[in-house]
């Protein structure tokens, strides 16, 4: 397992194994497990129980499973399989020879099963799905009994059998177990533990037409791989009455099960069903959409593992639901790319600006910082001719107040070059608009300096005409609107408050030469522009950017106000 990224202070789950450790519950060992169900990509509130259960098998010298609770083939497919495990070793963790599958477990489920046939335990019900919600009940009233829950033990055993076999259509027939229709938590009353399912798995193929529920599975699972502390998120806290249930009928080993609260995030969805939804509707270019929060996502925009690993850690465990404000993340994303990104310039609203007093056909390279965090990462050469582009943003004919940039008759600094002062604009005879910006420069103040000691206030970046490279690059924002996606009106859902404006498509951009080629996933830093990413629609001679996250930090100003870090970026 690597041993990367920060280790918190003790939550509440790791007290509790210090605790367990202290009283030798399970002879000082720690195992843990991540166990996904392969039926969608990951998202960033995968990643917090990634970091969660690798971490604290890190912390206490333990070891952590990958399983793949793999218990519906209707919604499992291998692509979901491959990409999990990719995702898992990109955030930083190797489960070493320690991969499972509950598919791996099914012959012994089924026996577990036909053990709680005899016992007395469980029966065949030919209740319709519906029917079983009915007989059910509710919160306040309780459930009735099936009528085929006195089959004898038996037949019960031989309908078993014949399931198996495949006599019988898709949910003409389940077991269930025999707990309590009157239980006040629902979860016990005679919960489904197999179902009818002819369909072909992911890995086992045909062999099967009945498969585990994952109630039936999951707490097994973790018993046969004698996982010690079974941490899973807080809607599965009313499911705990009923693993223990399933284990001490079965009278196998019982793993500790612990809740915490899981990630929500503003301006995000994380329900699999949600985000599956948003892709076969195409309100996003597929699970890797860089607006999607998937670790596929992510990752394409340009986040970093070590940046997902650090929020993580800052967020924290709680034991209550919170919502985390997106800013944290951001945030981290920022500190971990102002130490790593090189700095490049980049025009993205193109403007041209001609100096005429440069001589005609004259190129000088100028050298520019890679990264101002670390001089270890030295210098590179910056092409400088006589027509070159800057930001459209950069220049007003008529400046408002406090504006430091070019201007009629105002000296700017152009970064790593010349002081430039603009002399006249050509305009467009059609609609008036400035298309070209003249000035003049100062040889002697070639690298930004000033010899005679004048003060210019504005710098700005620009590139040159004839050595840069033509690039598109996306812009992307928040998919929704709102910070929480499901405050809408009555009769809307959700999809209500998708942002219409969180993909801006630039399609005549110009870079630095340097990143005519530059390889796909490599992370820049657009200099007073942002953090930018290569994106894998990239060609040769003709690269694509994604904007990953812009420069202006506001969780920076709320921490320096003393109100931010640790998990203090949730609210209840």
């Amino acid at each position: 397992m690597t041993t990367t990224g920060p280790t918190p202070s003790t939550d509440f789950i790791r007290a509790i194994i210090l605790d367990d450790l202290k009283t030798n519950k399970y002879g000082g060992r720690v195992h843990t497990r991540f166990p996904p169900e392969p039926n969608g990509y990951l998202h960033i509130g995968h990643a917090k129980s990634i970091c969660l259960n690798f971490g604290i098998a890190r912390d206490f010298k333990g070891l952590c499973n990958l399983r793949f609770d793999d218990t519906n083939p209707s919604k499992e497919e291998v692509e979901y399989v491959d990409s999990i495990m990719e995702d898992v070793r990109w955030l930083g963790f190797d489960w070493a020879d320690r991969l499972y599958y509950a598919s791996d477990y099914f012959e012994q489920i089924y026996q577990w099963a036909v053990q709680m046939i005899s016992a007395g335990k469980a029966y065949v019900c030919d209740l319709t799905a519906d029917e079983v919600r009915e007989y059910r009940g509710t919160l306040t009233e309780p459930g009735r009994n099936s009528p085929y829950r006195d089959r004898s033990i038996s037949e019960n055993r031989d309908l078993f059998e014949r399931m198996r076999a495949g006599e019988f259509p898709d949910g003409s027939r389940t077991l269930r177990a025999k707990i309590d229709m009157a239980s006040p938590n629902l979860n016990l009353r005679d919960p489904v533990m197999y179902r009818i399912l002819h369909a072909s798995h992911h890995r086992t193929g045909d062999q099967w037409c009945i498969y585990p529920t994952y109630d039936f599975t999951h707490g097994q699972s973790d018993s046969i791989e004698r996982i010690t502390h079974s941490i899973c998120t807080l809607e599965f806290e009313n499911h705990r009455p009923l693993y223990d249930w399933y284990l001490r009928e079965l009278g196998i080993y019982a793993p500790q099960q612990i809740e915490f609260a899981r990630l929500n995030l503003t301006y995000t969805v994380m329900s699999k069903r949600r985000l599956l939804e948003l892709v076969k509707e195409g309100f996003v270019n597929g699970w890797d959409d860089p607006r999607m929060p998937t670790i596929c996502g992510l990752r394409r925009r340009g986040y970093t593992p070590e940046a997902i690993r650090n929020f993580c850690a800052r967020i924290g465990v709680a034991k209550m639901d919170s919502v985390v404000d997106i800013g944290l993340l951001e945030h981290c994303l920022r500190e971990d790319l102002n130490k790593r990104a090189q700095r490049v310039m980049g025009v993205l609203r193109p403007l041209r600006l001609v100096v005429d007093n440069y001589p005609e056909g004259q190129v000088e390279q100028m050298e520019a910082v890679n990264n101002p965090e670390d001089a270890g990462m030295g210098t590179r050469k910056v092409p400088f001719a006589r027509t070159l582009y800057i930001e459209q943003d950069d220049f007003r004919e008529i400046p408002p107040k406090k504006y430091h940039r070019l201007t009629p008759g105002q000296e700017v600094r152009l970064r790593y070059a010349y002081l430039v002062r603009c002399t006249s604009v050509v305009k467009d005879s059609n609609s008036g608009e400035v298309a070209e910006v003249h000035c003049t420069y100062d040889p002697a103040t070639r690298g930004g300096n000033t010899p005679d000691g004048r003060k210019v206030k504005g710098t700005i970046h620009w590139v040159s005409a004839d050595h840069a490279a033509a690039a598109e690059v996306r812009l992307y924002d928040h998919l929704f609107t709102k910070p929480d996606p499901d405050e809408v009106a009555p009769g809307q859902d959700y999809k209500a408050n998708l942002n219409p404006s969180s993909l801006e498509r630039l399609s005549r951009c110009w870079l630095e030469p340097s990143l005519k080629d530059a390889a796909p996933g490599s992370r820049y830093q657009l200099e007073r522009l942002g953090y930018f990413c290569v994106d894998p629609d990239s060609k040769p001679g003709s690269p694509v950017l994604n904007r990953t996250v812009s420069l202006v930090d506001t969780w920076a100003k709320i921490e320096k106000k003393g109100a931010g870090g640790g998990g203090r970026g949730a609210r209840g």
